[in-house]
């Protein structure tokens, strides 16, 4: 028994000698190997990995596209409008929109668009790019040109700079920066495609559009387009999508220079006091011309004269006989317009076009063939009703 005790303590102490002996060095093994399985594939090799000794540089390029998102970037806006809908189920719910905008000055001017704040019967919140919520009052709106002007009371507001969009070109660089889909703060980028006339949300005339194929999805309503020095030379405001709600490479801005035209009245009125010839009218083309026996080929003939408007101040006629295109009714008889200031008049858009180029107030040069009589009268424009142009 004694000597079984004497044999297991020499086999106890032998084999921790052992084991402290030559453990480590087969640990390690153990460890060198498990890395190489790792970090080798067949052939053993370990994974070598290069990396970069310098922080990234960036082309003059990149360094220009930085340069206007960080300097543009406080100065644009994220807007959440809120109206209350009727739920059948639910009763009457809160129903939030987005889009965006840009601050105009310090005074905490926005400009964005018009159907982003339309239906806004419960408040209108703008947050700026530091995440900071103000509550928005509308200054004024203007349906027409799908434009609104909100203010906030907000300290250490950085306004965009507006630049001339009258001489833009078909392939000039371009950016948007705006919210789309919700997410703030989104740049985009790329150039004029055409310099175009659409149709807006409300179905009015948008003359001299920009057309771009930088991405704008909805939530970029009402945000910036930029040039290549970061200056705003448009509002973005739709997409053509074909029925797919987001980017198809076709986007329109409001060209600034129309914005601008407007915002004096915005500010000073809380509407636009949009010029006017005081007329109802209706377009005549080749055909028509013919048939009547008109002294021109094509025109806007007058079918009557707003009472107290500037065509019946003018001494302009209206029409005093009924007829018909197709189960259209027309007036016949009235002055038949064919130009305004010496521009060439085809259709009603063609005078609204030049209306927007002017004020109420202003004097322009009507010419018209009154029978078969041309005549060139001076009208002083007055301002817009809802059925005259």
């Amino acid at each position: 028994m004694r000597l079984r005790r004497i044999v297991l303590v020499v086999v106890l102490v032998g084999g921790f000698i052992f084991l402290t002996a030559h453990l480590p060095s087969v640990l390690g093994r153990l460890s060198l190997h498990h890395v190489s399985l790792l970090g080798a594939h067949d052939g053993g090799s370990p994974l070598e990995l290069t990396e970069a000794e310098a922080a990234p540089t960036y082309d003059a390029e990149e360094q220009n596209n930085i340069g206007i998102y960080k300097r543009v970037l406080p100065s644009v806006v994220n807007i959440t409008s809120t109206n209350l809908v009727f739920d059948f189920f639910y009763g009457t719910v809160p129903q939030q929109g987005q889009g965006s905008g840009f601050v105009l000055d310090k005074a905490g001017h926005v400009l964005t668009n018009y159907h982003v704040v339309a239906r806004a019967n419960r408040g209108i919140e703008v947050m700026l790019s530091n995440k900071r919520r103000y509550s928005a009052k509308v200054v004024g709106t203007d349906r027409v040109h799908d434009l609104a002007l909100l203010q906030i009371d907000a300290p250490d507001l950085q306004a965009v700079t507006l630049a001339d969009s009258g001489g833009l070109a078909v392939g000039q660089k371009v950016y948007a920066i705006g919210n789309p889909f919700g997410l703030s703060g989104t740049m985009t980028r790329g150039i004029i495609s055409s310099i175009r006339s659409i149709r807006g949300s409300e179905g009015a005339l948008i003359e001299d559009a920009i057309q771009t194929d930088a991405a704008i999805n909805p939530g970029n309503s009402g945000g910036p387009l930029l040039n290549s020095r970061g200056e705003v030379i448009g509002i973005n405001t739709m997409i053509a999508s074909n029925g797919a709600d987001q980017s198809s490479g076709i986007g329109f801005a409001i060209p600034v220079n129309t914005a601008k035209a407007v915002l004096a009245d915005l500010t000073k009125y809380g509407r636009v006091k949009r010029p006017s010839l005081g007329i109802v009218s209706y377009a005549i083309g080749p055909d028509l011309a013919s048939q009547m026996g008109l002294a021109a080929d094509s025109g806007v003939l007058i079918q009557k004269v707003i009472p107290g408007g500037a065509a019946e101040r003018a001494g302009l006629r209206g029409g005093n006989e009924q007829a018909y295109v197709g189960n259209t009714p027309i007036m016949l008889g009235g002055d038949l317009i064919v130009a305004v200031d010496g521009k060439e008049v085809t259709d009603p858009q063609d005078i609204n076009a030049m209306m927007d180029k002017h004020q109420a107030g202003d004097t322009v040069s009507v010419t018209i063939y009154r029978g078969r009589k041309q005549i060139t009268l001076k009208l002083i424009l007055g301002e817009a009703r809802d059925e005259n142009t």
